[in-house]
């Protein structure tokens, strides 16, 4: 039988892991599946920022664990799943959104350092999670891995370039753990444009401004509540039939 808009996309009964998911993107998220009656696992490494939006889920009746983690070390992301399985009994939704792009002067000057903790929190840890979680989702009832990457992996600038590999490794995870993982577990990617989130504080103004217009079709960055469309389309039975596939929502990359 045809299913309604509202019953493709309910989450009444899921627990949803969101990386990232104190500000920005993960927030939006979060608040969003919540809406649609998910229960939360909010990591992020301040715990505060984690416990606010844990606030702001449970305003809607929902449950939620505000869990602080660093995503590129592995022992946090053991500890995190253990904490959240304890909780919850369960994930059902998996959200990589943690992700950083630290400023540097050139690309001769980015140290070993920076390139290390890039790769760790873009890469590293969403294939530690989704391992380690995806395995469970299979041996289980099934679930959906979110993957959120950037359009850095298609078309990086001098700017981000160590960003742009660590997300173009995303996209091929998304690939791999799909075939992995089938057919129980559906495993998408959503690849992101320039958002108005905190992180966009940082891009230099004008240089921004000239690239947004002269780069998108819709000209403008979106802001964040943009992403949630896609966002529950992967998270939710709406997308039964979709897994490998990479979602460009980016406002129409010239």
């Amino acid at each position: 039988m045809t299913k309604s808009a509202s019953e493709l996309f309910d989450l009444s009964g899921k627990v949803a892991l969101i990386t990232g998911g104190s500000r920005g993107l993960g927030r939006e998220m979060a608040l969003a599946f919540a809406r649609a009656g998910a229960d939360l696992v909010i990591a992020s490494r301040k715990i505060d920022s984690c416990k606010a939006v844990a606030q702001e889920v449970e305003a809607f009746g929902r449950r939620a664990l505000p869990y602080a983690c660093h995503v590129g070390r592995w022992g946090d992301l053991d500890a995190l799943v253990d904490a959240a399985y304890r909780h919850f009994g369960k994930i059902d939704v998996l959200v990589n959104n943690a992700g950083m792009s630290p400023l540097y002067p050139s690309l001769a000057e980015v140290s070993e350092e920076l390139w290390d903790k890039v790769l760790a929190v873009n890469l590293k840890g969403p294939f530690r999670l989704s391992a380690v979680i995806g395995a469970r989702m299979a041996a289980g009832d099934g679930g959906s891995i979110i993957n959120v990457s950037s359009i850095a992996a298609v078309r990086p600038t001098p700017m981000e370039t160590p960003y742009g590999a660590a997300k173009a490794g995303l996209n091929a995870l998304t690939t791999a753990f799909a075939q992995a993982y089938a057919p129980k577990v559906r495993v998408n990617c959503i690849m992101a444009g320039p958002f108005l989130t905190d992180i966009s504080k940082a891009w230099p103004a004008d240089v921004m401004a000239k690239f947004i217009e002269s780069s998108f079709a819709l000209r403008r960055a979106g802001n964040p509540d943009e992403i949630v469309g896609a966002a529950l389309y992967f998270a939710s039975n709406a997308s039964s039939f979709t897994t490998g596939a990479v979602l460009a929502v980016e406002g129409g990359l010239r």
